[in-house]
């Protein structure tokens, strides 16, 4: 399947990092983080990449038309560093479209704008630029495969600390709870989308505001509940904890690293 990633961010709660990076070429290690989630796709099976490309595009195709396989891969060295033998490939068979859809364009709008790049695909794969997962992929589409829904979402518990407040109309408090124990759950990302979904997104329109309420209508939004590893990087606390796990080794989201069946 094609995989559509969101990619024109400007990340502005993230410049502490840089003022000059789109979000998605903030780094985890060596690698940006739109690297991880496309490695995590191609891991799957799913290598035909379209990159809705906005703030900073020259920089995302520049970093591919650049890309160093050497980084992130072992090789031999030999003849004094004339001679360069790599031991693994990471992009080698991936195939990435990269599609300039505007600077200050919605996700819906970028959606709509890369639809003449997705051929004659009956489901196709979406996603945002900064969320991470372990998720089993083929076993989501296969669940996904089983309803008669247009799109679908991952559903996940929110990773941030916050309170949920509740109140008697006059404001005393009666409830307070950390939101990762009151059983809300949100939107996750990694979409599946059937071609449908076009007819349902209007011009100017968000992806999950207006479409998604019409799917809701209809009884055509799926959400897969899933408890395992996902995060977003939305902040530099939440690049820093991305940092660390992977210093300590074995992240969780690289599952290209691991045994799966």
């Amino acid at each position: 399947m094609k995989v559509v990633l969101f990619c024109g961010g400007m990340g502005m709660r993230l410049r502490e990092v840089s003022e000059r990076v789109p979000k998605p070429m903030v780094t985890i290690g060596y690698r940006p983080i739109l690297w991880n989630v496309m490695k995590y796709y191609a891991h799957f099976g799913h290598k035909d990449f379209i990159l809705c490309l906005g703030y900073g595009a020259d920089i995302v195709k520049d970093y591919f038309l650049k890309y160093d396989e050497c980084v992130s891969n072992d090789f031999v060295l030999s003849k004094g560093g004339a001679h360069v033998e790599l031991l693994s490939l990471d992009i080698e068979d991936w195939r990435i479209t990269f599609a300039y859809t505007g600077v200050n364009a919605s996700i819906g709008q970028r959606l709509r704008a890369v639809q003449k790049y997705l051929g004659e695909d009956e489901i196709f794969l979406a996603n945002y630029s900064d969320g991470l997962t372990d998720l089993h992929l083929p076993e989501y589409i296969g669940r996904f495969a089983e309803h008669d829904c247009v799109a679908g979402l991952l559903s996940v518990r929110p990773t941030f600390t916050t309170h949920i407040i509740r109140t008697e109309p006059s404001g005393v408090v009666t409830k307070l709870e950390d939101m990762d124990k009151s059983g809300i759950r949100i939107n996750g990302g990694y979409f599946i989308f059937r071609r449908e979904i076009f007819s349902y997104i209007q011009d100017k329109e968000e992806l999950v505001h207006e479409p998604f309420q019409r799917l809701m209508k209809e009884r055509k939004l799926w959400a897969y509940n899933y408890d395992g590893f996902w995060a977003a990087m939305d902040t530099f606390k939440d690049k820093q904890q991305l940092d660390d796990l992977l210093a300590k080794g074995n992240p969780p989201w690289q599952v290209w690293n691991k045994f799966v069946i």
